[in-house]
């Protein structure tokens, strides 16, 4: 009687049983790569051979060789000219065996989805993160559950409203399906939310909030929104009106004609604390001074990001140009007296 391959074997210890195939290979080295090319090949419908040579830094050549052997062993791969490949539906393999470490990568995904998206989109990890423990060896759940305990994560803000508990499951089903959302807004410019319809191009975290491109239909222009200012979202039926591109494309465009270039000289004691922060508001360059760090910015926000960032810092820096920042920073400090005294 033939023994049933369990499994829990996984795709390695399968493709091991079919090896006999593949024994022409060059090094173990080689097998590694061939075992993760078919799981990428399992991970998305099409695969470009670039983004397998890009991936493991191998050449295209190497990369149609590893194909050709995958197709030898027996994996039904799809190819087209300009296209990329995909694996023939309907095939499937034995699960994919994790690492240690990767279980324990998992741990700190786990962590930061429940405290860094909204209720809906952490459920739904919370039950995909059972589906992967469960094909875990004996160890490796044990070793995950010691970690799982002894890792915590603050956020530093508040994120999403605490009515809104799916901001981000509709977000993402709108940007998949191209459907246009309905959003109350609390805008900062505004006493009470307004309402909008939009089509979200894409969401990103940044300076420790999460926002969404999109486009306003209120507005006719594309606008950022911040999940933590959503009153109410709702899905519509509508279908997007406009072709948007890409979140990468729309912030790159932003960033090109609404730049502005700031000069600061900072005590050296100071520059190394504010370093990290800088980044964000736009750092190109800094030179050395004597005690001080001449910093250079691109900036895209001058009047209340960087001004009011450069506050914090202020009795320990000093403004090169422009002058604009210099009269925003003035006129800050003198409403700040003004408050401070009233």
């Amino acid at each position: 009687m033939s023994k049933k391959r369990s499994p829990v074997l996984g795709l390695k210890s399968y493709l091991w049983e079919i090896a006999h195939t593949i024994m022409g290979m060059d090094t173990a080295k080689r097998f590694d790569r061939i075992v993760a090319i078919l799981i990428q090949l399992q991970s998305k419908r099409i695969v470009k051979a670039q983004e397998l040579a890009d991936r493991f830094d191998v050449s295209l050549r190497t990369v149609y060789r590893d194909i050709r052997t995958l197709e030898a062993s027996g994996v039904p791969i799809v190819s087209e000219a300009g296209v990329g490949y995909t694996i023939m539906e309907g095939y499937r393999l034995p699960p994919v065996m994790f690492t240690r470490e990767e279980a324990g990568s998992f741990v700190a995904a786990e962590k930061l989805m429940q405290k860094f998206t909204d209720k809906s989109l952490g459920a739904y990890y919370e039950s995909a993160m059972y589906k992967l423990k469960s094909v875990l060896r004996g160890k490796e759940k044990d070793w995950v559950e010691t970690l799982e305990s002894q890792v915590s994560i603050v956020p530093g803000q508040v994120l999403f409203n605490e009515k809104v508990t799916n901001a981000l499951e509709i977000l993402f089903e709108s940007i998949a399906e191209r459907k246009q959302v309905f959003l109350r807004y609390e805008s900062l410019r505004e006493e009470t939310p307004s309402e909008r319809r939009i089509e979200p191009v894409g969401l990103f975290h940044e300076n420790g909030f999460w926002y969404i491109l999109g486009y306003c239909h209120l507005r006719t222009d594309y606008r950022h929104f911040r999940t933590d200012r959503i009153h109410r979202i709702a899905r519509t039926s509508l279908d997007f009106m406009l072709e948007h591109g890409t979140i990468d494309e729309h912030r790159k465009k932003r960033e090109e004609v609404s730049r502005t270039k700031v000069k600061i000289l900072v005590d050296k004691s100071v520059a190394k604390y504010i370093r990290n922060q800088s980044k964000y508001y736009g750092l190109i360059s800094e030179e050395v001074k004597g005690k001080e760090v001449e910093m250079t910015f691109m900036t895209t926000d001058l009047e209340n990001g960087f001004a009011r960032w450069y506050l914090m810092f202020g009795d320990y820096a000093k403004i090169i140009e422009p002058e604009a920042l210099k009269e925003r920073v003035g006129d800050i400090l003198k409403k700040s007296q003004e408050m401070l005294f009233a």
